[in-house]
């Protein structure tokens, strides 16, 4: 048998870090090399970090990628491993897999299908290569393969899927399987989205079952530059069968996942299929080189049971630090999206909080849903950390106070203010009490009345008349929200903590939420989610929990409410839904509207037939709001605090939805909707 223990490693990069980036890989090299692994993928652009935007096109940062490069090579000598690096060649800028073997480069494969929809935008940085072709480059005077290659490794030959190559109806792993490929490396930079695992897992085992060779996929993980978020994915398969999986989500810096692949097996079943077609014609991008890939003796196996890996570590050169660590299956239950905002929020926050050199954070806590879901998911992300790194370590990252035993982690790493205006009622007070004290933050009570009187007082002086609801609502409720503000950054500075917004995806498609108000924060954690899933999720944390982890009953408190900002007088009732519409409508306009392209008068029709409990009257006002509120409303979006991706229904203007703030405002297609619902009403009644 010829057989070859492969590694995918996964590293939590930042971009331009060098020392810190190279110390990762060369710490996933160490690790790879004590599982006995012959062949390790790494991910995508490692070397830079991938989300180096408009700096990759500086020539330094090339060239330092490059010296980088140079300094991972004496790591390689017992070992095969490919690194990611942006590659200048003849004028342009390539994204590239470098393989590395006994202390040498043995090729770069440039990256032939580039993301440029969504969160990505490649093709702004670097130029596709073109499939089937060879070219050398010249290194330190030295000359090097470049292009769409396959490595003839001493008998066994790899080949590579950058990423998107694998996304693609023309695979590139078709035309080198066609010339004997055994091994595809896949080194990828996919970030996060709902359910996008799956995606993944079936290109990598379709890819490969259907060119019946062993494939390795390593993704990156953790926050990397702000707001991608990455799972860090790594799976291994031959021939249609998963051999290793990967843990997703760790907070590691880095981890290694391996398993034995049998080459002989892989040619096995190649030969025995039909379909497969292989290039008899001559090609010039096959590298032959005396280079091997260590082969295992027969009698040595190297397990990697899925889902657990083979080994976890953040310093290799502590032993104990190598032991497996057990995972919670928790992707085998039904809350499967439950499971994954919890788990994507709690990576994101802890990596934005330590690259930004942020001492835990603060939160306006209203004893409404979007600031407890965003106080319920800091609290998580120090139970899930510590969990894994241990509450020595997390205090470490995080710059947090040394333990004692008066206070818990969760006290020094959050903080909860409740502001209150005359307008705010006991139940939010006590809702905001109650989870502060059930996720054991330090919890603080602020009345700010006096200064919204203050404000009020002076400008209705200044103006020469008194101010009044009939008149003046629209002021006199954001003038409470702006005045809380100024506290939470105060308080936000004296703790050097990060001040954390608190709207939501569904306030921001309608312009619901006060600029210097509830939009305060150097981040905005929970602005790529839905009102309606984040209610559904509270439920869920108050009776369920993340699988290992807990329930928080305390949200009770806050699931028994009707949203509302608070903002009116008690009298006034003033409920969210009232002043907009009911929020799973709302939510479902927004995805036919904006992520689907709808027009209105399309969107009433389906909004129509969805909701059949809401009349036409009703429908008649709501869609046509909806509209007028996007469009007068994208100088918020503008201005939102960063946000994390988690789905295609992102409204990030600066990352995946872009509007003009100026716009029509769909004034013809609105006049039109009208139109058509009168003379329907007409031929009713007639």
């Amino acid at each position: 048998m010829k057989r070859i223990c492969v590694g995918a490693g996964v590293l939590n990069q930042t971009p331009l870090e060098w020392d810190g980036n190279l110390r990762r890989i060369i710490s996933a090299i160490k690790l790879a090399k004590t599982q006995q692994v012959g062949l390790l993928c790494l991910p995508e652009l490692c070397i830079t970090g991938y989300g180096c935007e408009d700096a990759f096109h500086s020539v330094s940062v090339q060239e330092t990628a490059l010296d980088v490069l140079r300094e991972i090579l004496p790591h390689t000598a017992d070992i095969v491993v490919s690194v990611g690096l942006p590659l200048y060649y003849q004028g342009a800028l390539y994204n590239v897999a470098c393989l590395l073997g006994q202390g040498e480069i043995l090729g770069f494969v440039g990256k032939q299908n580039l993301a440029g929809d969504g969160l990505h935008y490649e093709p702004r940085w670097f130029k596709p290569w073109p499939d089937n072709l060879a070219r050398q480059i010249r290194i330190d005077g030295r000359d090097y393969p470049l292009g769409d290659l396959l490595f003839n490794l001493n008998g066994i030959r790899v080949g590579f899927e950058i990423c998107e190559d694998a996304w693609v109806a023309t695979r590139p792993g078709s035309g080198l399987v066609a010339e004997g490929a055994d091994v595809l490396l896949n080194p990828s930079a996919s970030h996060f989205a709902f359910h996008k695992h799956q995606v993944r897992k079936r290109f990598v085992l379709d890819g490969s079952r259907a060119f019946h060779v062993a494939y390795v996929y390593a993704n990156l993980l953790g926050n990397e530059a702000g707001r991608a978020i990455y799972d860090g994915d790594a799976m291994i398969a031959s021939c249609g069968k998963l051999l290793a999986m990967g843990p997703r989500f760790s907070f590691q810096e880095f981890h290694v996942t391996s398993a034995v692949v049998d080459i002989d097996a892989v040619r096995v079943s190649r030969a025995r299929a039909s379909s497969f077609r292989n290039q008899m014609e001559n090609s010039d991008r096959c590298i032959d080189l005396a280079i091997g890939v260590h082969e295992l003796p027969d009698s040595l196996t190297t397990p990697s049971p899925l889902i657990e890996p083979a080994a976890v570590a953040h310093d290799v050169d502590d032993p104990e630090d190598l032991l497996a660590r057990r995972t919670v299956d928790w992707e085998a239950g039904d809350n499967l999206k439950e499971e994954e905002f919890s788990r994507v929020m709690a990576l994101g926050l802890y990596d934005y909080a330590r690259k930004s050199h942020s001492r835990g954070f603060v939160v306006s806590l209203s004893g409404g849903a979007d600031s407890a879901a965003v106080a319920v998911l800091c609290h998580l992300m120090g139970e899930l950390a510590v969990g894994e790194l241990g509450e020595q370590t997390v205090r470490e990252q995080l710059s947090l106070t040394v333990a004692s035993t008066e206070r818990s982690l969760t006290a020094d790493l959050l903080t909860c203010v409740y502001q209150a205006t005359r307008n705010s009622s006991q139940t939010t007070r006590d809702a905001a009490a109650a989870v502060s004290k059930a996720i054991g933050a330090t919890f603080l009570e602020i009345d700010v009345d006096e200064i919204v009187q203050s404000y009020v007082s002076q400008v209705g002086s200044a103006i020469g008349r008194e101010l009044s609801w009939q008149q003046d609502d629209i002021a006199l409720q954001n003038i409470q929200a702006r005045t809380r503000g100024p506290s939470v950054w105060m308080l936000a500075n004296i703790r050097g903590a990060l001040l954390l917004a608190t709207s939501n995806r569904s306030e921001a498609a309608v312009g619901y939420a006060t600029m210097d108000g509830d939009t305060c924060g150097g981040l905005s954690p929970i602005a790529g989610i839905d009102k309606a899933f984040l209610r559904h999720w509270l439920r869920w944390m108050e009776d369920v929990g993340p699988r290992g982890v807990f329930s928080v009953p305390a949200l009770s408190y806050i699931n028994q409410q009707a949203p509302t900002a608070e903002l009116r007088p008690q009298a006034a009732n003033q409920t969210d839904e009232a002043d907009l519409m009911p929020y799973e409508l709302l939510d479902a306009i927004e995805r036919a509207a904006i992520r689907d392209k709808k027009s209105p008068a399309e969107c009433f029709q389906l909004m129509h037939e969805m909701f059949p409990q809401y009349t036409v009257e009703q429908l008649s006002v709501w869609v046509p709001r909806f509209f007028r509120l996007w469009c007068r409303n994208q100088w918020k979006r503008e201005r939102y605090a960063p946000s994390f991706h988690l789905d295609d229904e992102n409204l990030d203007p600066k990352t995946w939805c872009r509007f003009p703030i100026l716009s029509g405002g769909y004034a013809r297609e609105l006049r039109e909707l009208q139109s058509e619902l009168a003379r329907s009403q007409q031929a009713i009644e007639e």
